[in-house]
């Protein structure tokens, strides 16, 4: 009997996931009490609780069903704090955030590039989508179509390309279009999973392509990880700089170290002409750096080939030419020597 309500509920799919939670390994037991059927779930998010078991119910009505949840010690995620943080990537010797003030400025790109960078260098890398609402980086790499994947020790699998490992949780949806429509909460809880069940292994650098801001997501990682270094990126435009003013404050206070703001978008240079416009302005991100005293990486201009190479999955810093390679090679260089990084 037990086999059989088994088999049944391999139909039913995790909220949000393209797997069933026979697959997920989600059913704690099955028992029958005379004409009732107890179903237990082990399920660390209570949130898609009621969802799973409304989907059990549906599909067994033929049977009086009891779907209950297994007991579990109750994980809070938010008690390490900015002056003391906890730990959850001992695996990484360093970690380092990418974020930005606002969004649509290239910093998934700059994370993306960066990492690969650093990998290039012979450095073990992961590089972890933690904007959630947008996760660009499946995308940038090439593994947009790829799926959540488990291995033998209940470990979540990353996908693997261009010599760093990658999570996101854009791998966890049916379709790259899928839209998370999930509170703070719910998004805060799925990064802490990504940090502590992904099977990472020992790595140099755990690269954070943090979501644009200051919310809640920046501050449980900072309260749940001794970040080695913040990267800042801004474009020169004025608003952009005004938006990452507020993220360098804010590593500023939180006490992370800042390893330096990328100017991204600089300036444009037309491929008929040769002339150099500044589409957003000039040195914004340079007269930033002075302000707050804080090292200045480099400047990566607006090219169509970063652009197109970015969207195929090809990240430029890999498959572009020499002077696509030198713009990040370069930031990668001065942000090693603005750090005291464990290696």
């Amino acid at each position: 009997m037990e086999k059989e309500i088994l088999n049944k509920l391999k139909a039913v799919k995790y909220p949000g996931l393209d797997k069933n939670i026979v697959e997920l390994r989600t059913i704690d037991a099955i028992k029958r009490h005379g004409n009732t059927i107890t179903i237990t779930l082990n399920i660390a998010n209570q949130e898609v609780f009621p969802l799973i078991e409304g989907a059990i119910k549906d599909l067994l009505k033929g049977y009086e069903v009891e779907v209950k949840l297994k007991a579990q010690p109750k994980k809070n995620i938010h008690y390490g704090s900015t002056a003391n943080p906890n730990n959850r990537a001992p695996y990484a010797k360093n970690v380092i955030a990418v974020t930005s003030g606002k969004g649509g400025v290239g910093k998934s790109t700059v994370s993306t590039n960066l990492s690969i960078a650093l990998a290039q260098k012979g450095y073990k890398v992961g590089l972890l989508d933690a904007d959630v609402y947008g996760p660009d980086i499946p995308r940038m790499v090439g593994v947009e179509h790829e799926k959540l994947r488990w291995g033998d020790n209940d470990k979540i699998i990353p996908s693997e390309n261009f010599g760093i490992k990658i999570m996101s949780v854009g791998l966890t949806t049916p379709s790259p279009d899928t839209p998370l429509v999930w509170r703070s909460s719910v998004a805060v809880s799925a990064l802490i999973q990504f940090l502590e069940d992904v099977d990472w292994g020992e790595l140099d650098f755990l690269i954070i392509d943090m979501p644009p801001g200051t919310g809640d997501i920046q501050l449980t990682m900072a309260q749940e990880l001794p970040i080695t270094a913040g990267v800042l990126v801004t474009t020169p435009q004025m608003v952009a700089a005004d938006d990452v003013s507020r993220a360098i404050m804010m590593f500023k206070d939180i006490g992370v170290h800042i390893g330096g703001l990328i100017e991204n978008m600089s300036y444009f240079i037309a491929p008929d002409t040769g002339k150099r416009y500044d589409i957003f302005g000039s040195d914004g991100g340079k007269a930033l750096s002075i302000q707050y005293d804080i090292p200045f990486l480099g400047q990566i201009p607006l090219e169509i080939e970063i652009r197109s190479l970015s969207d195929e999955g090809m990240p430029p810093v890999a498959m572009g030419e020499a002077r696509h390679k030198k713009y990040y090679q370069e930031i990668v260089d001065k942000l090693l020597a603005t750090t005291d990084f464990n290696l």
